[in-house]
């Protein structure tokens, strides 16, 4: 290999130290690879390498703990907030997060997802929002938008029938055991900077014993959308962040 091609001048990507070696099994274009990223440079750079417990039910990040060296564990569908409760309680001094999808955290998981919440547990909930189940094969989910067509709604979303899209973090504003809710997404580079910032504000907000944390990242499933990568993004751009607009929704920490 041309040794300028790898030179520290022409690197553009470095992988963090925390990720693994490992062949991802999320498709070509997914969001959530990138998250995984901004997730291991964060705890890197707050030095909680050793001192991090990550939870993930199931899902399409069922498999995260293949990814980022740090101790996981599994929970059952839609009960991270629930398993990470009792870790962050057992070990105060341990950076505990969950890490979910919209299937998981905003159907199934509704009741723990509310309830660790409004309980003010010191723990960072990253919510990733693609708007379809993605791994059992891209029926509707709570987030699907109106006329958005799925397998299980092929003709669109229709709201007599199905109900409107749940704007969890909007509900997760009004809790009074939140301290940080925001929105955000991953489609550009300006959008995945916000995005770690958010994560680290959350992460230290945690630590600091300020609450609970919710970070929803708007994002991708090319495969469930039918679409290319490029085409996932633009759709993203045009059709989500209209209808889930990206900011902080609430801030308490002072951070």
């Amino acid at each position: 290999m041309n040794e300028d091609i790898i030179s520290p001048e022409n690197l553009v990507y470095e992988k963090p130290k925390l990720m693994n070696d490992t062949p991802m099994h999320y498709c070509a274009g997914c969001s959530h690879g990138v998250v995984h990223k901004l997730v291991a440079e964060v705890i890197e750079e707050m030095g909680m390498e050793e001192k991090t417990v990550g939870v993930c039910p199931v899902g399409c990040a069922v498999f995260a703990y293949r990814y980022l060296d740090i101790d996981w564990q599994e929970a059952a569908h839609g009960r991270a907030p629930a398993v990470a409760t009792a870790i962050k309680r057992l070990w105060p001094d341990r950076l505990v997060f969950t890490y979910q999808g919209d299937g998981d955290l905003a159907c199934i998981g509704t009741c723990e997802t509310i309830h660790a919440l409004n309980r003010g547990e010191n723990i960072p909930i990253i919510f990733i929002n693609n708007a379809i189940y993605g791994m059992t094969g891209g029926q509707m989910a709570p987030t699907t938008l109106i006329g958005q067509k799925t397998a299980t709604c092929p003709y669109g979303r229709d709201p007599e029938i199905h109900g409107y899209p749940l704007k969890i973090t909007e509900l997760a504003a009004q809790l009074d055991g939140t301290c940080y809710v925001t929105r955000q997404s991953v489609e550009t580079v300006a959008a995945i900077r916000q995005t770690k910032k958010a994560i680290r504000k959350a992460f230290e907000a945690s630590m600091q014993g300020k609450g609970s944390s919710l970070i929803e990242v708007v994002s991708t499933c090319n495969s469930g959308w039918k679409m290319s990568p490029v085409k996932a993004n633009e759709w993203l751009e045009e059709h989500m962040l209209e209808f889930y607009h990206k900011g902080d929704l609430k801030d308490t920490t002072g951070l």
